[in-house]
């Protein structure tokens, strides 16, 4: 029987619409059958936002920590020790100390293995910001923790996206679209599309930076001096990998569909028509990291917030992502294990071949049986002898 799994869900910022989608999305009561969810964040706002969306199919039992969670229930550790004063639609320095109380709690036991995904709810990167976190956002951040470089993966059912920049002016992508840049996403988006969605040969299209691809260096040389010599390295590499690609001609024709994932240059070149494409239900992974992390696709909504009409479907999505992903690479490990020693080579010895020859074969019996008749002629005469 397969253990189930405990996956962390940080709060983000108590007054955008980060609790609304989680407690609405955890009224799916397939999900404790996944997994067991494990809220990081205020106690007292999770309650006041319980309350006010009215929402009593279940309770959430308060945990001392994600070791003394009950495996049937929604639990939730309260990380924060000042209880934040929720201001529905304001970007408050309190909201932003109790994201990153709940964030380092979740991810210091993910790294302790004490949960085994984390999923979080939107942040404000203004508000967010202290001494400890000086970091564009999530992403970057969980690079630091893990001590590893990650890829931006934005997931649906009919889409994948990956960045090569992510947050980042679009005054310096053009600087940071490097052939080694393209390269190491390459290899890790290739990695991840075998690891976390159990594709065997995946395909990755690849897009241009410039409009029309440069159309021949027309429009921009990056393609033909940067883009074009990463993928022609990839491929040599055994990655499946076309391009560059024009961005507008391949959403528009919907030929995105022909392959596994896309991968694009700057972060609106590639979420711009993922969040148009994919409606509500898109997923945001990092991939490439040691632990699993998923988040909706969407931020904090604090236009919306307190009003009851966010969806909460990216956020199920996510959760259920991070189960899938967990369970991917179990199986990915366990399908690539070498259970057997493997001898050295100076112990592997060639082994002799012998092919049957129905000539020679019938040769060799013909002579043993002469042999054989010679023998006995002999001991014949040696007997009339005596």
């Amino acid at each position: 029987m397969e253990k189930k799994l405990k996956i962390g869900i940080t709060q983000g910022d108590i007054n955008g619409i980060g609790y609304e989608v989680i407690l609405k999305a955890l009224t799916d009561q397939h999900i404790l059958e996944q997994c067991t969810p494990i809220i990081y964040g205020s106690a007292k706002a999770a309650s006041y936002h319980k309350k006010s969306l009215g929402i009593d199919s279940y309770t959430i039992s308060v945990a001392r920590s994600a070791d003394d969670v009950n495996p049937h229930k929604i639990s939730i550790v309260n990380t924060s020790a000042d209880e934040p004063k929720v201001e529905l639609g304001q970007p408050t320095p309190e909201a932003g100390k109790s994201a990153l109380e709940a964030l380092e709690a979740a991810t210091a036991d993910l790294l302790a293995n004490k949960i085994d995904a984390i999923v979080t709810a939107p942040i404000n990167k203004a508000s967010i910001q202290s001494e400890t976190f000086k970091f564009p956002g999530h992403t970057e951040y969980l690079e630091n923790r893990a001590g590893s470089e990650s890829l931006m993966i934005l997931a649906s059912d009919r889409l994948r996206v990956a960045l090569v920049t992510t947050h980042m002016p679009i005054t310096k992508v053009s600087q940071a679209i490097t052939k080694e840049a393209i390269l190491h996403k390459l290899r890790l988006l290739n990695k991840s599309l075998k690891e976390d969605f159990s594709i065997i040969r995946p395909r990755i299209a690849v897009l241009g930076l410039n409009p029309h691809a440069g159309d021949n260096g027309l429009l921009g040389t990056e393609e033909l001096e940067v883009i074009k010599p990463a993928i022609e390295e990839a491929i040599a590499e055994g990655i499946v990998c076309v391009g560059p690609l024009a961005a507008d001609g391949l959403f528009g024709s919907g030929k995105f569909q022909h392959y596994d994932a896309v991968l694009a240059m700057y972060h609106d070149q590639g979420l711009a028509p993922f969040k148009a494409l994919t409606t509500e239900k898109g997923v945001n992974i990092t991939a490439g990291l040691k632990f699993v992390r998923t988040s909706p696709a969407h931020g904090t909504g604090y236009d919306i917030s307190g009003k009851n009409i966010a969806n909460e479907l990216s956020m199920r999505e996510a959760i259920y992502e991070a189960v899938h992903i967990v369970r991917n690479r179990e199986t990915y490990k366990q399908m690539h294990a070498n259970t057997l020693p493997f001898p050295k080579q100076e112990e592997r010895k060639p082994r002799e071949i012998k092919l049957f020859d129905p000539v020679a074969h019938d040769a060799q019996k013909a002579y043993e049986a002469q042999q054989a008749k010679l023998q006995q002629q002999q001991q014949q005469e040696q007997t009339q002898q005596q």
